[in-house]
């Protein structure tokens, strides 16, 4: 298990984003290494944790619970056959392109190594929006990229360090329960029934998350909808 690339994204004024300023830093490429990653603070005010990438639209991205976003290039090949086309590692604003680690099998909570000192926590998945339907000019891409639940991970950094493209990952802690970042996708999207069962990743699961599960389960109860 290794790291393809590291992918930073510069800010671009572009029509198709709800940012206000107009701006997104979603369309990554590849960088050379090393790249510093950290934890970027708070969600609203931290941005991005990888160091020289943009992140426009602090409302709805980037903070603590987003530091990091990765990618499995296995699920990048998935989708260059469906759509029939290249798709470079960066292009679904993913700053990290993996090579044979299940991202979205991966558990909330679990922990991965990368390079010689970088630890990472898995927090949750990635929900697309209208500006990445904007940079893959795929028409339905939220609803598609949606039903497929392949969302990639986002990463929260528990110990900072400086990566470069090759550097292994080695996940060095999984816990003992069911919510996977594919399942909390569709607890979160298609699925709301699974979402008091995301509670049981515990403390993994980002507070906006659990409140949202929390209130399912006040209103519906366990069983869900």
């Amino acid at each position: 298990m290794h790291l393809i690339s590291v992918n930073l994204g510069r800010a671009t004024a572009v029509d198709y984003t709800d940012a206000p300023d107009g701006l997104t830093g979603h369309g990554k490429i590849p960088a050379p290494g090393p790249v510093r990653v950290f934890a970027p603070g708070p969600k609203g005010i931290g941005a991005s944790g990888v160091e020289g990438d943009d992140v426009c639209h602090l409302r709805h991205h980037g903070g603590d619970h987003q530091a990091v976003y990765a990618y499995a290039r296995e699920d990048l090949e998935w989708w260059e056959r469906e759509l029939g086309r290249e798709l470079p590692g960066g292009i679904f604003g993913e700053n990290f392109t993996t090579s044979g680690l299940d991202v979205n099998g991966a558990l909330l909570g679990e922990r991965w190594r990368v390079g010689p000192d970088l630890l990472l926590e898995v927090a949750s998945a990635r929900i697309p929006c209208r500006t990445f339907q904007g940079i893959l000019g795929e028409k339905a891409w939220v609803k598609r990229f949606t039903q497929e639940a392949r969302p990639g991970a986002y990463l929260r950094v528990l110990r900072e360090g400086s990566v470069s493209p090759g550097d292994t990952i080695e996940v060095v802690h999984r816990p003992d329960h069911e919510v996977t970042v594919e399942f909390w996708f569709r607890a979160f999207t298609t699925e709301r029934e699974l979402l008091p069962r995301t509670l049981a990743a515990g403390d993994a699961l980002e507070p906006e998350a659990r409140d949202k599960a929390l209130a399912h389960v006040e209103k519906y109860g366990k069983q869900g909808d």
